[in-house]
């Protein structure tokens, strides 16, 4: 009886159940219905947790970029202070001569140097360094012209009247350069003849000619001499160390130094 009195009710009611059924599904909202699976869903979800993460391994790179680029600093900044001149050099020795009791030379044939004067500083144990300093510098045949009756004809004509090859100079030599270092420069930019030999006996050049005038061209006992402030030195020019503001004279002598104002023992 119940059926009878209500089997409208219950049809309509299913009716309705079946038709939200129907719509929820076809309506997009059911799982699957826009392509979404589980698979996909792992995949969104460790997709995620790379995203996450990458802040955290881009940090890592960074700071390890970071230590790499500090390290290679130091290291620039150590091979910079190895690089740079230190103040705790020793100085320079000051040149010594060695004589020989036998002899009363030193190796090189040199008689004691007079007290109070430059000691000879050999080539070799010298160091020429970029800091320049000034020096007058001539160069004189004047006692040529005293004794012009001794000089070989064919040079009388290479003799300056006023006797000067090379009147007083201010040039510039640079520390640790000798007399025959100046010399030599000076001559070849100015144009002058000079010629030399090398002598291992006295560990020196030895000046032969200047201005095509050589030694033994006005006698016997004729030559090229120099001076420093005034002092003949008793060794060669190449080991005569120059200082700031020496004055170096070249002569030619006619009489053994005796008529330049060489003072002899």
């Amino acid at each position: 009886m119940w059926w009878k009195t209500h089997k409208k009710t219950v049809l309509a009611a299913t009716l309705v159940v079946v038709i939200l059924a129907a719509a929820f599904w076809f309506g997009g909202s059911a799982p699957g219905s826009q392509g979404w699976t589980m698979d996909n869903a792992q995949a969104a979800q460790e997709e995620r947790e790379q995203e996450n993460a990458s802040p955290a391994e881009e940090t890592s790179a960074s700071e390890e970029e970071t230590a790499q680029a500090q390290q290679a600093s130091a290291e620039e900044v150590s091979d910079n202070q190895q690089d740079q001149p230190t103040s705790s050099a020793a100085p320079a020795e000051k040149p010594t001569m060695e004589i020989d009791p036998a002899t009363g030379k030193d190796q090189y044939q040199t008689d004691p140097v007079p007290e109070g004067k430059p000691l000879p500083v050999e080539p070799e144990d010298t160091e020429v360094t970029a800091t320049t300093h000034t020096c007058t510098l001539s160069i004189s045949c004047e006692k040529i012209l005293e004794n012009m009756d001794l000089c070989n004809p064919e040079k009388v004509e290479l003799v300056p009247e006023d006797g000067w090859l090379l009147e007083p100079t201010t040039v510039t030599f640079y520390e640790g350069e000798s007399v025959f270092n100046v010399l030599q420069r000076t001559c070849k930019q100015q144009g002058i003849h000079m010629e030399f030999e090398d002598t291992p006996m006295y560990h020196s050049a030895y000046i032969e000619g200047i201005g095509n005038l050589y030694e033994f061209d006005v006698g016997e006992l004729s030559g090229w001499m120099y001076s420093v402030n005034g002092w003949f030195p008793n060794y060669g020019c190449s080991r005569y160390q120059l200082q700031n503001g020496d004055v170096i004279c070249w002569v030619y002598t006619c009489d053994l130094g005796k008529d330049v104002g060489r003072e002899t023992a």
